[in-house]
C-alpha cells in the first residue's frame, strides 16, 4: 500500500518596473505549460533555499525574496503523481543584477518536443488572464494579481 504524500513546489512572482510579471513556458514530461518559475522542494531543503536553487538553475542568476505571496489554501491533487495532495508556495522576488538570460517576445520560444525546453517571457498583469497559464493554482494566483494582492 502507498501511503498518501505531499509534493510541494515554490515560484517566484517577479514583476518588472513596466507591471509585467515573468512566464516560464516549458516542455516537460511531454507537454507544453505555462507557468511561474520555480520548481520542486528537495527534502532537507526549506522553501527558500528552494527557490534560490531554482533560480540559479533556471536563469543561472540570483534572485532576492521579497515576501510571502501566497501558499495553496484549497485541496489540489498532484497531476503527475499517484495518491499525492499539491502544496504551491508562492514568493515575490526580484533579480538581484540585471536579467542575464534571454527573454523572449513569444510563447515557447523553443524547439518543440524536447523535454526540458524552457524560455521566458513577461506579461502585462493588465493583459494577463487565467488562461495564460496551465495550471490551477497558478491560475489562483493569476486572480490575485488581477485583483491588485501583490
Amino acid at each position: 500500500m502507498i501511503d498518501k504524500c505531499f509534493v510541494i513546489r515554490v515560484y517566484a512572482i517577479i514583476i518588472n518596473d513596466r507591471n509585467e510579471v515573468l512566464l516560464s513556458d516549458e516542455y516537460m514530461v511531454d507537454m507544453r505549460m505555462t507557468k511561474f518559475p520555480g520548481g520542486g522542494l528537495e527534502f532537507g531543503e526549506g522553501s527558500l533555499d528552494c527557490l534560490k536553487r531554482e533560480a540559479m538553475e533556471e536563469f543561472g542568476q540570483s534572485i532576492e525574496i521579497i515576501n510571502h505571496f501566497y501558499t495553496t489554501d484549497f485541496y489540489q491533487k498532484a497531476l503527475f503523481y499517484d495518491n499525492s495532495q499539491l502544496i504551491s508556495i508562492y514568493y515575490r522576488a526580484q533579480f538581484c543584477d540585471p536579467i542575464l538570460f534571454k527573454i523572449s517576445a513569444i510563447p515557447f520560444d523553443f524547439p518543440e518536443k524536447v523535454n526540458g525546453s524552457q524560455s521566458f517571457r513577461w506579461k502585462s498583469i493588465d493583459e494577463i488572464n487565467v488562461g495564460d497559464v496551465t495550471f490551477p493554482i497558478d491560475m489562483k494566483v493569476v486572480e490575485m494579481l488581477l485583483e491588485g494582492r501583490r
